[in-house]
């Protein structure tokens, strides 16, 4: 077996040895064992998501998008319509599945390196009185954008809509708090920020209005308020649960935990960010992005101009020298994207530029600075 690479991804990441090893043994979806460790993984989610009692956790298997269609497909009724901000790939996923699921949907759109508009979406809200729910993406994955989810959630509530945020790549790895930002349904994955294994996305929900959502459900496997009723009355998932997975993910809330909470995290995060940046930048890479709306998940680079850079080739370099990135998600740009989550350290990320130095190096490419426009310089030296 070759030797285990360092992922530098937006999920699924690198994960520790410890919670790898917890998955080496079998339990049994019904095992009192097993139920005890959901229920304490439902409560653990709450408190990482700030929530109070009018709040509950709803765990979903699939990948996240499994779970961000149970949300969509399970509590807008017939009647209902969803405006979704966009300004990403993962936004116009949301508003792809609603068109699939025969929701009325409409798209507010803004440019992919502009955070969205709280004035504009209210503005949309206000002209339109049918639209009953409004989505966004917290951390757009295509680019490492935020958008200001505080600000659109106080938005929604004055007008009366119900506001869901698909949190995937930010839950855990950036502070939220769904009360103080009224978020209604907050959307993740167990294989990001948490730092567990693929396997199943969760759903912090607000409860009154899940118990609304009785006869709304276009899905049977999907129907996020029949999973929770389920676990709510035995504990149990209504089909078989990511056992594994699961046990993976107890582990890895654990270690967060140990680590200090997620403003712990995320100030790791913001270190490797860091790092990789100072690096980059003496290499000569340009972020996609204008610093100021960059996260510290994950960061999208242009590529160099230079002839002789091949984004395969250099992928697969990098690959042989086992460290893994991610290619571009934006849709007018040529970029590549690197995660500086999951379980990786500043060091982690001087060894990957280290690595991209010499794989330019082979490639042939004195330096990357050849995709800076004329007379710009750059943010990070």
């Amino acid at each position: 077996m070759s030797r285990t690479k360092l992922l530098f991804t937006p999920g699924p990441l690198t994960t520790s040895e410890t919670v790898k090893k917890s998955m080496l043994r079998d339990v049994g979806s019904r095992d009192r064992e097993f139920l005890g460790e959901v229920s304490a993984i439902r409560r653990s989610l709450l408190a990482l998501g700030n929530a109070d009692d009018s709040y509950t956790a709803v765990l979903m298997q699939g990948s996240g998008t499994f779970a961000v269609e149970s949300v969509l497909s399970t509590i807008i009724p017939r009647n209902g319509k969803l405006l979704v901000a966009i300004n990403g790939a993962y936004g116009r996923r949301m508003a792809g599945i609603a068109t699939v699921l025969g929701i009325p949907c409409e798209g507010i759109i803004f440019d992919e390196a502009t955070p969205v508009s709280t004035e504009r979406v209210a503005a949309a809200l206000a002209e339109d009185a049918a639209i009953t729910h409004l989505a966004t993406v917290h951390c757009e994955t295509s680019t490492g954008i935020l958008n200001p989810v505080a600000e659109l959630g106080r938005a929604a509530s004055r007008l009366g809509r119900i506001f869901i945020v698909d949190a995937m790549s930010s839950f855990g790895g950036i502070p939220i708090d769904v009360v103080s930002d009224h978020i209604d349904f907050l959307i993740s994955s167990a294989n990001k920020c948490i730092q567990g294994v693929p396997g199943f996305g969760f759903v912090l929900a607000r409860l009154h209005l899940l118990e609304k959502a009785e006869g709304c459900a276009r899905s049977v496997s999907l129907d996020l308020r029949a999973q929770w009723q389920g676990l709510e009355a035995d504990g149990q998932f209504r089909f078989t649960p990511p056992t594994h997975a699961l046990l993976a993910f107890a582990q890895a809330l654990r270690e967060l935990r140990e680590e200090g909470g997620v403003e712990s995290r995320a100030a790791r995060y913001a270190a490797n960010h860091q790092a990789l940046m100072h690096g980059m930048g003496a290499l000569g890479f340009e972020t996609y992005l204008a610093p100021h709306h960059q996260s510290h998940i994950i960061t999208s680079f242009r590529y160099p101009l230079h002839p002789r850079f091949d984004f395969p080739e250099f992928y697969g370099r990098l690959s042989e020298l086992g460290f893994v990135i991610y290619p571009g998600k934006v849709s007018h740009a040529d970029c590549f994207r690197i995660g500086t989550i999951g379980h990786l350290f500043p060091h982690d990320m001087e060894a990957l530029v280290g690595a991209i130095r010499q794989v330019l190096a082979g490639m042939q490419i004195d330096s990357a600075r050849a995709s800076l426009p004329v007379g710009r310089t750059e943010a990070y030296e």
